[in-house]
């Protein structure tokens, strides 16, 4: 009788393979999350476009910049548990195919053209959808990951996957407000279900479900006997990130309304900011994923994120309180943007390591619903603070936010240490 555990593939891959593997593997990933940053961080860039095509007042238009985010808040976790169980490639196969289908119909449906405006009802369930079946893409990816990738790998790996939220920002910003203004609504939503397409293919094509016999991570993790769901950790730094997310998505998604309503400076202006902020954030995600990996020091570079976040948006918010030129108002809040967007790969590294691989895909489908209640209320806030106060006050709360994240952090530091004494 043979000794080989039945638990052992069929088809095993030899190492070689596998390492080459790995690279598509995480290509693959990165751009599905390229894509889907495209829809959800570049769409809030239409804003000014979005308040004059479908004729929106403030208020209408908070509520459809953070429809699509409402929409992944409910379908992250349930997407995160199914990659666990079913694997990376049918989920994100299935989330970019469905998104592909909805934003077709949104371009016949769902644009203003030839002087009929779509009603707001219809609007924003596309986006509720799109957000529904967008959602499954970063569980997934970030899953393979954690297969794929030893324990000194993942942060520069789950980094270069996460500059996918700024590179998709990147090329919404400098895209999709173009596309809008020139083109309609219709020939923006008709790119974005292309884009939806190409990475589907990109997919099917590169990501395979890994043999646990071959992988970097076989030796090295152990599954853990609970459910991510139960990790009291998973919990803390699920919590963290999301809340560090807050002011990340208020620059976001109202970034372009203040440059173009406070600061008044040009679209061109504009577009150089926001544009800036999300390579400045690429640039930085990468480096700090190496760095962490080399000294092990992840939760201390966490917590400099988030203290420099809050001094930045309060250095703003005092720049906006004395009417500093419009030029300086743009270069304070691309800094903003970048300090606030720098140490996503990290803190998703840190939750997955925490949770093991066997329920990663469960615990970032949990940080990610955490995440994406934040980029939903987060449009409605602002509209609140800024119709209240102004935007100073805006800028003073997210920084006041960011600074939440520092007790979060701290009590992991101290219950890892609990644990390990």
């Amino acid at each position: 009788m043979s000794s080989t555990p039945t638990s052992m593939p069929q088809n095993p891959i030899p190492h070689a393979n596998a390492s080459s593997l790995r690279w598509k593997v995480l290509a693959a990933g990165t751009l599905a999350n390229v894509a889907f940053s495209i829809i959800v961080n570049g769409f809030p860039m239409t804003a000014i476009q979005l308040r004059t095509g479908y004729g929106l007042d403030a208020w209408s238009l908070g509520l459809m910049l953070g429809m699509m985010g409402l929409g992944v808040a409910i379908s992250e976790l349930p997407w995160g548990m199914l990659a666990d169980h079913w694997g990376d490639r049918p989920v994100l196969l299935l989330g970019l195919g469905g998104s592909a289908l909805v934003l077709a119909c949104m371009t016949v449906w769902g644009a203003p053209h030839s002087g009929h405006t779509p009603g707001l009802a219809l609007v924003y369930a596309g986006l509720l959808v799109t957000g529904l079946l967008g959602g499954s893409v970063n569980g997934a990816s970030g899953r393979a990951i954690m297969h794929w990738f030893a324990p000194g790998e993942r942060g520069l790996a789950m980094s270069i996957r996460q500059t996918a939220v700024p590179m998709g920002g990147a090329l919404g910003a400098l895209l999709l407000p173009r596309i809008a203004a020139s083109a309609g609504f219709d020939a923006m939503f008709a790119f974005l279900a292309v884009i939806c397409v190409l990475c589907a293919g990109l997919v099917w094509l590169w990501i395979i479900n890994p043999p646990d016999a071959d992988t970097p991570t076989a030796a090295q993790d152990h599954p853990r006997s609970f459910s991510a769901l139960k990790n009291t950790l998973v919990w803390q730094i699920a919590c963290g990130i999301a809340i560090l997310c807050a002011p990340q998505f208020a620059v976001l998604s109202f970034g372009t309304v203040f440059l173009h309503d406070a600061a008044q400076v040009s679209s061109a202006a504009i577009t150089t900011a926001m544009v800036t902020l999300q390579v400045g954030a690429m640039v930085l995600r990468i480096w700090s994923g190496r760095w962490t990996d080399r000294h092990g020091n992840r939760i201390g570079f966490l917590r400099w994120c988030a203290a420099l976040s809050a001094l930045s948006f309060v250095a703003l918010a005092a720049a906006q309180a004395v009417h500093l030129p419009g030029v300086m108002l743009a270069v304070m809040l691309a800094v903003s943007g970048v300090c606030v967007s720098a140490w996503h790969g990290v803190a998703y590294a840190e939750l997955a390591t925490q949770a093991g691989a066997t329920q990663a895909g469960t615990a970032l489908g949990l940080c990610n619903t955490l995440v994406f209640v934040a980029n939903f209320l987060v449009p409605q806030a602002v509209v609140k603070v800024q119709e209240r106060i102004d935007w100073s006050g805006v800028w003073l709360l997210c920084g006041g936010v960011a600074l939440l994240a520092l007790p979060l952090v701290s009590a992991h530091v101290r219950v890892k240490t609990r644990l390990v004494a």
